[in-house]
Protein backbone atom coordinates (compact mmCIF):
# COMPACT_ATOMS: atom_id res chain seq x y z
CA UNK A 1 0.00 0.00 0.00
CA UNK A 2 1.39 3.03 -0.99
CA UNK A 3 1.74 5.28 2.39
CA UNK A 4 -0.17 8.90 2.74
CA UNK A 5 0.50 11.10 4.91
CA UNK A 6 -2.32 12.59 7.30
CA UNK A 7 -1.64 16.40 6.94
CA UNK A 8 -2.61 16.28 2.74
CA UNK A 9 -4.69 13.39 1.90
CA UNK A 10 -6.22 13.34 -1.54
CA UNK A 11 -9.36 11.59 -1.20
CA UNK A 12 -9.77 10.31 -4.73
CA UNK A 13 -5.79 9.23 -4.67
CA UNK A 14 -6.27 7.69 -1.66
CA UNK A 15 -9.80 5.92 -3.27
CA UNK A 16 -7.66 5.04 -6.58
CA UNK A 17 -5.00 3.27 -4.31
CA UNK A 18 -6.99 0.88 -2.23
CA UNK A 19 -9.28 0.12 -5.32
CA UNK A 20 -5.78 -0.86 -7.55
CA UNK A 21 -4.11 -3.00 -4.50
CA UNK A 22 -7.20 -5.09 -4.15
CA UNK A 23 -8.09 -6.00 -7.38
CA UNK A 24 -4.21 -6.47 -8.17
CA UNK A 25 -3.79 -8.85 -4.98
CA UNK A 26 -7.54 -11.01 -5.85
CA UNK A 27 -6.03 -11.02 -9.17
CA UNK A 28 -2.32 -13.01 -8.14
CA UNK A 29 -4.47 -14.92 -5.56
CA UNK A 30 -7.98 -16.38 -7.00
CA UNK A 31 -7.94 -15.53 -10.36
CA UNK A 32 -10.15 -14.38 -12.61
CA UNK A 33 -13.51 -16.19 -12.98
CA UNK A 34 -14.73 -18.32 -16.11
CA UNK A 35 -18.00 -17.78 -17.50
CA UNK A 36 -20.58 -20.22 -17.29
CA UNK A 37 -21.89 -21.48 -20.41
CA UNK A 38 -25.15 -21.14 -21.55
CA UNK A 39 -26.06 -24.46 -22.41
CA UNK A 40 -22.88 -26.53 -20.67
CA UNK A 41 -24.60 -30.14 -21.89
CA UNK A 42 -23.73 -28.81 -25.73
CA UNK A 43 -20.13 -29.66 -26.27
CA UNK A 44 -17.67 -30.39 -29.13
CA UNK A 45 -19.27 -34.00 -29.54
CA UNK A 46 -22.93 -32.30 -30.36
CA UNK A 47 -21.06 -29.54 -32.37
CA UNK A 48 -19.97 -32.59 -34.71
CA UNK A 49 -23.07 -34.00 -34.76
CA UNK A 50 -24.72 -30.23 -36.03
CA UNK A 51 -21.90 -29.92 -38.92
CA UNK A 52 -22.93 -33.68 -40.07
CA UNK A 53 -26.58 -32.88 -40.10
CA UNK A 54 -26.02 -29.52 -41.67
CA UNK A 55 -23.40 -31.84 -44.69
CA UNK A 56 -25.93 -34.06 -44.95
CA UNK A 57 -28.22 -31.97 -45.50
CA UNK A 58 -26.12 -29.75 -48.23
CA UNK A 59 -25.55 -33.21 -50.27
CA UNK A 60 -29.51 -33.35 -50.19
CA UNK A 61 -30.52 -30.11 -51.87
CA UNK A 62 -27.50 -30.42 -54.53
CA UNK A 63 -28.20 -34.37 -55.14
CA UNK A 64 -32.50 -35.19 -53.89
CA UNK A 65 -31.46 -38.55 -54.83
CA UNK A 66 -33.01 -41.27 -53.18
CA UNK A 67 -29.65 -42.54 -51.43
CA UNK A 68 -28.71 -38.98 -50.26
CA UNK A 69 -32.33 -38.93 -48.55
CA UNK A 70 -32.17 -42.16 -46.49
CA UNK A 71 -28.33 -40.44 -45.24
CA UNK A 72 -30.06 -37.20 -44.41
CA UNK A 73 -32.20 -39.05 -42.04
CA UNK A 74 -30.38 -41.54 -40.41
CA UNK A 75 -28.27 -38.15 -39.29
CA UNK A 76 -30.43 -36.65 -38.19
CA UNK A 77 -32.14 -39.84 -36.34
CA UNK A 78 -28.78 -40.01 -34.82
CA UNK A 79 -28.15 -36.48 -33.78
CA UNK A 80 -31.62 -36.48 -32.21
CA UNK A 81 -30.47 -38.93 -30.18
CA UNK A 82 -27.66 -38.00 -29.21
CA UNK A 83 -29.06 -34.68 -27.85
CA UNK A 84 -31.85 -36.76 -25.94
CA UNK A 85 -29.59 -38.85 -24.19
CA UNK A 86 -27.30 -35.76 -23.19
CA UNK A 87 -30.85 -33.41 -22.19
CA UNK A 88 -31.32 -36.64 -19.56
CA UNK A 89 -27.59 -36.51 -18.34
CA UNK A 90 -27.76 -33.28 -17.51
CA UNK A 91 -30.59 -33.24 -16.18
CA UNK A 92 -30.05 -35.90 -13.91
CA UNK A 93 -26.41 -34.45 -12.76
CA UNK A 94 -28.56 -31.32 -11.48
CA UNK A 95 -30.71 -33.12 -9.91
CA UNK A 96 -27.91 -35.08 -8.13
CA UNK A 97 -26.49 -31.53 -7.18
CA UNK A 98 -29.82 -30.41 -6.19
CA UNK A 99 -29.97 -33.55 -3.79
CA UNK A 100 -26.15 -33.41 -2.63
CA UNK A 101 -26.77 -29.40 -1.74
CA UNK A 102 -29.78 -30.20 0.09
CA UNK A 103 -27.79 -33.02 2.59
CA UNK A 104 -24.54 -30.48 3.10
CA UNK A 105 -27.28 -27.95 4.10
CA UNK A 106 -26.25 -25.59 1.14
CA UNK A 107 -29.89 -23.82 0.99
CA UNK A 108 -28.37 -20.92 -0.82
CA UNK A 109 -27.43 -23.21 -4.31
CA UNK A 110 -30.11 -25.12 -3.66
CA UNK A 111 -33.01 -22.65 -3.92
CA UNK A 112 -30.88 -20.98 -6.34
CA UNK A 113 -31.07 -24.37 -8.78
CA UNK A 114 -34.70 -25.03 -8.23
CA UNK A 115 -35.28 -21.64 -8.97
CA UNK A 116 -33.20 -22.20 -12.72
CA UNK A 117 -34.95 -25.16 -13.26
CA UNK A 118 -38.73 -24.34 -12.42
CA UNK A 119 -37.96 -21.23 -14.88
CA UNK A 120 -36.18 -23.15 -17.62
CA UNK A 121 -34.97 -21.35 -21.26
CA UNK A 122 -35.39 -17.83 -20.78
CA UNK A 123 -35.45 -15.51 -24.18
CA UNK A 124 -33.52 -12.72 -24.38
CA UNK A 125 -34.79 -9.00 -25.76
CA UNK A 126 -32.73 -7.29 -27.04
CA UNK A 127 -35.18 -4.46 -27.94
CA UNK A 128 -37.04 -1.60 -26.70
CA UNK A 129 -39.60 0.23 -27.33
CA UNK A 130 -38.92 4.17 -27.76
CA UNK A 131 -41.33 7.35 -26.19
CA UNK A 132 -43.40 6.86 -29.80
CA UNK A 133 -43.67 2.91 -29.15
CA UNK A 134 -41.45 1.98 -32.31
CA UNK A 135 -39.24 -1.08 -31.50
CA UNK A 136 -35.44 0.02 -31.20
CA UNK A 137 -32.76 -2.55 -31.79
CA UNK A 138 -29.78 -0.50 -32.34
CA UNK A 139 -26.93 -0.43 -29.37
CA UNK A 140 -26.79 3.25 -28.99
CA UNK A 141 -30.37 3.97 -29.40
CA UNK A 142 -31.16 1.10 -26.69
CA UNK A 143 -28.61 3.18 -24.04
CA UNK A 144 -30.25 6.37 -25.25
CA UNK A 145 -33.46 5.26 -24.39
CA UNK A 146 -32.85 3.76 -21.08
CA UNK A 147 -30.70 7.04 -20.40
CA UNK A 148 -34.08 8.73 -20.95
CA UNK A 149 -36.58 6.64 -19.13
CA UNK A 150 -34.51 6.38 -16.04
CA UNK A 151 -33.49 10.10 -16.04
CA UNK A 152 -37.13 11.42 -16.15
CA UNK A 153 -37.96 8.72 -13.41
CA UNK A 154 -34.90 9.55 -11.39
CA UNK A 155 -34.78 13.31 -11.89
CA UNK A 156 -37.96 14.59 -9.96
CA UNK A 157 -36.54 17.75 -8.53
CA UNK A 158 -39.25 19.74 -11.14
CA UNK A 159 -42.27 17.67 -10.58
CA UNK A 160 -43.86 19.59 -7.68
CA UNK A 161 -44.40 23.10 -8.95
CA UNK A 162 -45.26 26.15 -7.18
CA UNK A 163 -44.06 24.75 -3.86
CA UNK A 164 -41.98 27.02 -1.68
CA UNK A 165 -38.56 26.58 -1.04
CA UNK A 166 -37.98 26.67 2.63
CA UNK A 167 -34.46 26.42 4.39
CA UNK A 168 -34.65 24.68 7.63
CA UNK A 169 -31.72 25.40 10.50
CA UNK A 170 -31.30 23.01 13.13
CA UNK A 171 -29.10 22.75 16.07
CA UNK A 172 -26.71 20.18 15.68
CA UNK A 173 -25.08 17.60 18.00
CA UNK A 174 -21.24 17.18 17.68
CA UNK A 175 -21.16 13.60 16.55
CA UNK A 176 -17.31 11.83 16.79
CA UNK A 177 -15.89 10.60 13.88
CA UNK A 178 -16.35 6.50 13.43
CA UNK A 179 -14.16 4.22 15.69
CA UNK A 180 -12.14 1.95 14.46
CA UNK A 181 -14.85 -1.06 16.84
CA UNK A 182 -17.62 0.61 14.72
CA UNK A 183 -15.72 0.17 11.72
CA UNK A 184 -15.17 -3.78 11.63
CA UNK A 185 -18.66 -4.04 13.09
CA UNK A 186 -19.64 -2.35 9.48
CA UNK A 187 -17.46 -4.80 7.76
CA UNK A 188 -18.63 -7.63 9.57
CA UNK A 189 -22.27 -6.81 8.40
CA UNK A 190 -21.36 -6.68 4.66
CA UNK A 191 -24.36 -8.56 2.69
CA UNK A 192 -21.79 -11.13 0.58
CA UNK A 193 -23.16 -12.90 -2.28
CA UNK A 194 -23.88 -9.71 -4.12
CA UNK A 195 -23.09 -8.55 -7.45
CA UNK A 196 -19.68 -6.42 -7.60
CA UNK A 197 -20.60 -2.72 -8.39
CA UNK A 198 -18.76 0.05 -10.51
CA UNK A 199 -15.37 -0.65 -8.57
CA UNK A 200 -15.46 -4.18 -9.50
CA UNK A 201 -14.75 -4.97 -5.58
CA UNK A 202 -17.18 -7.62 -4.22
CA UNK A 203 -17.77 -8.12 -0.14
CA UNK A 204 -15.92 -11.39 0.20
CA UNK A 205 -12.70 -8.88 -0.88
CA UNK A 206 -12.90 -6.58 1.75
CA UNK A 207 -13.59 -8.98 4.53
CA UNK A 208 -10.79 -11.19 3.64
CA UNK A 209 -8.15 -8.57 3.15
CA UNK A 210 -7.09 -8.31 5.98
CA UNK A 211 -5.75 -6.18 8.74
CA UNK A 212 -3.85 -3.69 6.23
CA UNK A 213 -6.84 -3.20 4.18
CA UNK A 214 -8.60 -2.78 6.33
CA UNK A 215 -7.05 -0.06 8.22
CA UNK A 216 -6.45 2.00 5.12
CA UNK A 217 -10.16 2.02 3.89
CA UNK A 218 -10.78 3.26 7.77
CA UNK A 219 -8.18 6.23 7.09
CA UNK A 220 -10.33 7.22 3.81
CA UNK A 221 -13.22 7.05 5.77
CA UNK A 222 -11.91 9.36 8.76
CA UNK A 223 -10.57 11.73 5.63
CA UNK A 224 -14.30 11.69 4.34
CA UNK A 225 -15.61 12.55 7.25
CA UNK A 226 -13.78 15.30 8.59
CA UNK A 227 -12.96 17.07 4.54
CA UNK A 228 -17.15 16.26 4.01
CA UNK A 229 -16.64 15.16 0.40
CA UNK A 230 -16.88 11.76 -1.57
CA UNK A 231 -14.64 10.41 -4.00
CA UNK A 232 -15.56 11.28 -7.61
CA UNK A 233 -16.41 7.65 -8.37
CA UNK A 234 -18.10 7.06 -5.32
CA UNK A 235 -21.16 9.72 -6.80
CA UNK A 236 -21.00 7.68 -9.83
CA UNK A 237 -23.57 4.32 -9.94
CA UNK A 238 -24.84 1.68 -12.53
CA UNK A 239 -28.46 1.45 -12.80
CA UNK A 240 -29.23 -1.92 -13.69
CA UNK A 241 -33.05 -2.59 -15.02
CA UNK A 242 -34.90 -5.41 -13.78
CA UNK A 243 -38.26 -7.51 -15.36
CA UNK A 244 -40.99 -7.05 -13.33
CA UNK A 245 -43.90 -8.38 -15.57
CA UNK A 246 -45.58 -7.26 -18.62
CA UNK A 247 -44.29 -6.54 -21.99
CA UNK A 248 -40.20 -7.33 -22.43
CA UNK A 249 -39.83 -4.39 -25.13
CA UNK A 250 -41.23 -1.36 -22.86
CA UNK A 251 -39.10 -0.27 -19.81
CA UNK A 252 -42.24 0.41 -17.48
CA UNK A 253 -42.20 -3.17 -17.03
CA UNK A 254 -38.45 -2.93 -15.13
CA UNK A 255 -37.18 -1.55 -11.81
CA UNK A 256 -34.26 0.01 -11.77
CA UNK A 257 -31.22 -0.78 -8.78
CA UNK A 258 -27.95 1.56 -8.40
CA UNK A 259 -24.76 -0.28 -7.64
CA UNK A 260 -22.65 1.77 -5.69
CA UNK A 261 -19.32 0.93 -4.84
CA UNK A 262 -19.16 -1.52 -1.83
CA UNK A 263 -16.98 0.53 0.87
CA UNK A 264 -19.43 3.28 -0.01
CA UNK A 265 -21.67 1.01 1.62
CA UNK A 266 -20.19 1.69 4.92
CA UNK A 267 -21.76 5.21 5.01
CA UNK A 268 -24.85 4.34 4.87
CA UNK A 269 -24.54 1.30 7.71
CA UNK A 270 -26.35 2.09 10.72
CA UNK A 271 -23.12 0.87 12.88
CA UNK A 272 -20.68 3.79 11.49
CA UNK A 273 -21.93 7.00 12.62
CA UNK A 274 -22.18 8.54 9.06
CA UNK A 275 -25.12 9.72 8.74
CA UNK A 276 -24.23 13.41 8.88
CA UNK A 277 -23.81 12.89 4.85
CA UNK A 278 -26.50 13.17 3.21
CA UNK A 279 -27.03 13.03 -0.57
CA UNK A 280 -26.90 16.12 -2.58
CA UNK A 281 -24.24 17.30 -0.37
CA UNK A 282 -26.63 18.39 2.99
CA UNK A 283 -24.50 18.08 5.76
CA UNK A 284 -24.75 17.80 9.11
CA UNK A 285 -28.33 16.41 9.26
CA UNK A 286 -28.64 13.25 12.28
CA UNK A 287 -30.56 11.42 9.87
CA UNK A 288 -29.85 10.37 6.51
CA UNK A 289 -32.16 11.51 4.18
CA UNK A 290 -32.37 11.15 0.74
CA UNK A 291 -33.39 13.29 -2.23
CA UNK A 292 -36.64 11.47 -2.90
CA UNK A 293 -37.87 11.17 0.55
CA UNK A 294 -37.26 15.26 0.49
CA UNK A 295 -39.44 15.24 -2.17
CA UNK A 296 -41.83 13.14 -1.12
CA UNK A 297 -42.17 15.45 2.35
CA UNK A 298 -42.31 18.40 0.32
CA UNK A 299 -45.27 16.91 -1.80
CA UNK A 300 -47.13 15.83 0.84
CA UNK A 301 -46.67 19.16 2.97
CA UNK A 302 -47.78 20.36 0.14
CA UNK A 303 -50.68 18.55 -0.71
CA UNK A 304 -51.66 19.24 3.22
CA UNK A 305 -51.65 23.23 2.92
CA UNK A 306 -53.54 23.40 -0.25
CA UNK A 307 -56.49 21.11 1.77
CA UNK A 308 -55.76 23.58 4.71
CA UNK A 309 -56.52 26.16 2.33
CA UNK A 310 -59.46 25.00 0.43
Amino acid sequence: MENLSDDDVDINRAWENIKGNIITSAKESLGLHKLKKHKPRFDEECSGFLDQRKQAKMQWIQDPSQRNIDNLNNVRRDATRHFRNKKKAYLKAIIEELETNSKINNFREWYRGISDFKKGYQTRTNTVKDDKGDLVADSHSILARWRNYFSHILNVHGVFYGVRQTEIHTAEPLVPEPSASEFELAIEKLKTHKSPRLDQIPSELIKAGGRKIRSEIHKLIISIWNEEELPEEWKESIVVPIYKKGDKTDCSSYRGISLLPTVQNFIQHPAVKFNSICSGNYWGSSVWISMQQVNLLTYLLHGAESFLIS
